[in-house]
């Protein structure tokens, strides 16, 4: 009798490991197109989906230049007024940042700037220029800062011993200036939703932050992603038995564009969480990504499935 043939999971974009039918979204209009500026970061965080370090340049700098094409498609498609973020990495770092948000606030889109609020924004240089848009564009230009817990024990046991007072100092900063902020924060340690915003909801108040710790959008809590993780396949039954609606997930409404070192091109990715994955680089152009995503990966099952997540507000 011959061997049991095993075949792994999360491999052929039709069928599962078990020979169902893979569950596949569909993309609508666009929600939220994203932008990695970068994976060049100036920390290291233990636990990074995405791999950003100060020595990680796998996904290189955007330019201006890399960025106007896209947005000239967005006007093309009469996708107007949308939601335009930005991830890293640390966004900050890279050189023609400020330049980029002119570009994109000044075409009428809003942005979702992501950042650990540490030293590269506190920069004068940087520190100026927000201001500036700030003072142009007003609430389109919100300020998502990260900081994993709201204890500093646990926040730099992830980030970096001292990195919570940093962060907090960037996030004073904004506050005091009356930018439009938002949270994100880990869901690493186990905790109880309810009980990590109560303590998110004690530092707000303790720092006078304009943030509803029950809002999802001003306090995101992310589901957490392991690369060795091993979540069940999702099957286009999965759609009935958990109740999910697939134009909920990120991939039908949303994309990012991303740049590999050594590439002539941006290019355009499924979604933030599937940057170095080639089974998920939808092409050169939005039209081209404008296609069917197969849900062949861990993290579309963990994170946005079973888990609930999206990146955008």
């Amino acid at each position: 009798m011959p061997d049991t043939v095993l075949i792994e999971k999360f491999q052929d974009p039709k069928v599962t490991a078990k020979g169902e039918t893979r569950a596949t979204v569909s993309y609508g209009k666009t929600k939220t197109l994203w932008f990695n500026t970068g994976t060049l970061c100036n920390i290291e965080c233990i636990n990074c989906y995405i791999e950003s370090s100060p020595t990680n340049d796998r996904l290189v700098y955007l330019t201006v230049a890399d960025v106007l094409p896209f947005l000239d498609e967005l006007d093309a498609a009469e996708e107007h007024n949308i939601e335009i973020g930005f991830t890293g990495g640390e966004p900050f770092m890279a050189p023609e940042m400020l330049d980029i948000l002119r570009s994109v606030l000044e075409r009428g889109h809003s942005v979702l700037m992501l950042t650990n609020a540490m030293q590269p924004m506190m920069r004068p240089r940087v520190k100026g220029g927000l201001m500036q848009l700030l003072e142009e564009f007003g609430d389109r230009l919100t300020m998502r800062v990260s900081l994993d817990h709201f204890s500093a024990e646990l926040h730099d046991q992830e980030r970096g011993e001292g990195s919570f007072e940093l962060a907090i100092k960037g996030l004073r900063w904004l506050s005091e200036n009356k930018f439009k902020l938002a949270l994100a924060g880990r869901t690493i340690w186990g905790e109880d939703e309810q009980v990590a915003r109560v303590g998110y909801a004690d530092l707000i108040a303790r720092e006078g932050l304009a943030i509803d710790q029950n809002n999802s959008n001003e306090l995101v809590l992310f589901p957490e992603m392991k690369p060795d993780g091993d979540p069940p396949e999702i099957t286009t039954a999965c759609w009935g038995i958990l109740d999910k609606d697939p134009n909920d997930l990120m991939c039908a409404s949303q994309r990012m564009v991303v740049k590999r070192k050594g590439a002539a091109n941006a290019s355009v990715v499924a979604c933030t969480l599937l940057p170095y994955d080639e089974r998920f680089d939808l092409g050169g152009t939005l039209e081209e990504a404008r296609q069917d995503v197969s849900l062949n990966h861990s993290y579309c099952a963990s994170f946005c499935v079973l888990g609930g997540g999206s990146c955008s507000a």
